[in-house]
């Protein structure tokens, strides 16, 4: 098992090269070319606001990149659920992403909530 990143950045930025490793190597038809787009998308934005989130002017700024961060891991969850229902893909990568994923938005999401204390 490799071991994860403590720090929430460097998490976010193994997470985004896992998924432009996966999208690489996964053979799909044309007609799931935007379905692997927005997963892409989706998932580099989490780590891209989080840096912005630690470079941020303020509290509020930091909650701000963090909220949208959080938004884009949920979105990425949903982009990797519909994948893993739709496309023929390796399960267990898939099954490992989601739970990437879902490992990363409930980070962001206690930062988030423990920031509104």
């Amino acid at each position: 098992m490799i071991e994860k990143p403590y720090d929430i950045k460097h998490r976010c930025y193994q997470f985004s090269k896992e998924i432009i490793g996966f999208i690489s190597t996964t053979n799909y038809d044309r007609i799931y070319f935007s379905i692997f787009d927005q997963l892409l998308r989706s998932a580099t934005s989490i780590g891209a606001n989080v840096v912005e989130g630690k470079s941020g002017s303020s509290v509020k700024d930091f909650k701000n990149y963090y909220t949208i961060a959080l938004k884009s891991a949920n979105e990425t969850k949903y982009w990797l659920c519909l994948v893993r229902d739709t496309i023929s893909v390796e399960k267990d990568k898939i099954k490992d992403l989601i739970k990437e994923a879902d490992e990363i938005s409930k980070i962001i999401a206690s930062i988030v909530i423990n920031l509104q204390k």
